[in-house]
């Protein structure tokens, strides 16, 4: 009996850590800095959006928390990948510059509206659903 669960103990283990492997595959081509260079939403064109800095982003190997600038100011998320799904929580503590333009807040607020991405060579794309919402350059 006690061989039965041992064997069950460790298979789990296994399937999780071939799982983990995939995920971080996966996640894997987004390690690097990240440029923006498309968002959707606003009537305002990007250069008003982002006068003086255009918003970067950078994931480390096995991301848990992103970092980045939203132009302006510093921030850091929490990131959760599963596969090519992804979800940003709200920002942490921030630097409090002030910011031209207003794309700070745009910015933001689309970060937190991601379900998705995909990477073709060095261009990430942030999806809502299965609509880009952002477009990045890697640096």
């Amino acid at each position: 009996m006690k061989k039965i669960i041992f064997l069950i103990l460790i298979s789990i283990s296994g399937l999780t850590a071939c799982n983990t492997m995939k995920q971080n595959k996966s996640a894997g081509k987004l390690t690097g800095d990240w440029v923006l260079n498309y968002i959707t939403g606003p009537r305002i064109a990007f250069d008003g959006l982002f006068p003086n800095d255009k918003p970067t982003i950078n994931f480390k190997e096995n991301p848990e928390i992103i970092s980045g600038n939203t132009s302006c100011n510093g921030f850091s998320c929490k990131l959760t990948i599963k596969g090519n799904n992804m979800s940003i929580s709200q920002p942490g503590p921030m630097t409090m510059r002030y910011c031209e333009g207003g794309g700070e807040k745009v910015f933001l607020d689309m970060l937190q509206k991601v379900t998705g991405y995909d990477v073709q060579g060095n261009t990430l794309v942030m999806l809502q659903g299965d609509i880009v919402v952002m477009r990045y350059t890697r640096k």
